[in-house]
């Protein structure tokens, strides 16, 4: 046998390919419903609290600024860790899944919060002025006039850090959660053979190379013009 026998026997074996793939099929729809649900939480989470930042009331504001702090702070690793093992000890004994998506979600939801804000921030002044001039109330001129300019501010480095968080979804096999790093860890481990980690990192590749090309589209699309 060559080196090159020994190497794709090792890393691209068929057989141990054909038998395992169901199951990283499976972890890939685990995977993209973990993902939307991180998503789809985190950045709605994120907005809201950056639009309740907006109201300039400052208990509240120090409570947000408090909660994103500590959670941008934290490795994402070590807060699923924490709400896994930790909750149940109050009550509360979340599954691999729930634990995977908190944890991943409260994270997006610090790093959201901040972008969002950095967006209504940057808004000139003068946005606010001509629109409160109009007679808008403050509510309205915050939805209708500030927060759609702030919203094609934050696309480039909301899409960037989305993106960086959702790849975490392969911390959750630390808690055992059965995504594709999950399946394919555990079918390296059955088979002896590195090919499930090959397939793997092929799913990882057939999920994510299309949502960033997305987003570098929407980036280029919704961005402002120069």
């Amino acid at each position: 046998m060559t080196s090159w026998d020994r190497f794709t026997d090792a890393f691209f074996n068929a057989r141990v390919m054909e038998k395992y793939l169901p199951d990283i099929l499976a972890g890939m729809v685990l995977t993209i419903e973990l993902a939307a649900a991180v998503i789809a939480s985190g950045l709605l989470a994120g907005l809201v609290l950056a639009l309740l930042r907006a109201l300039g009331i400052r208990p509240l504001n120090w409570l947000i600024v408090f909660v994103v702090d500590l959670f941008r702070s934290l490795p994402p690793l070590v807060v699923i860790v924490l709400i896994y093992f930790g909750l149940p000890s109050a009550g509360f004994s979340p599954s691999a899944f729930v634990s995977t998506w908190m944890s991943l979600a409260l994270v997006l939801m610090a790093f959201a919060e901040e972008i969002f804000w950095a967006g209504i921030v940057s808004t000139p002044k003068g946005q606010w002025e001509a629109a409160r001039s109009t007679g808008l109330g403050f509510g309205q001129t915050l939805l209708h006039v500030i927060l759609p300019q702030a919203l094609r501010l934050t696309i480039a480095p909301l899409t960037n850090r989305t993106i960086a968080i959702t790849k975490g979804t392969a911390l959750g096999t630390v808690v055992a959660l059965h995504e594709i790093l999950g399946m394919a860890s555990s079918a390296m481990s059955n088979s002896y053979n590195p090919s499930p980690l090959m397939m793997g990192a092929a799913a990882y590749l057939v999920l994510f190379l299309p949502v960033v090309v997305a987003a570098r589209w929407v980036e280029t699309r919704f961005s402002w013009k120069r």
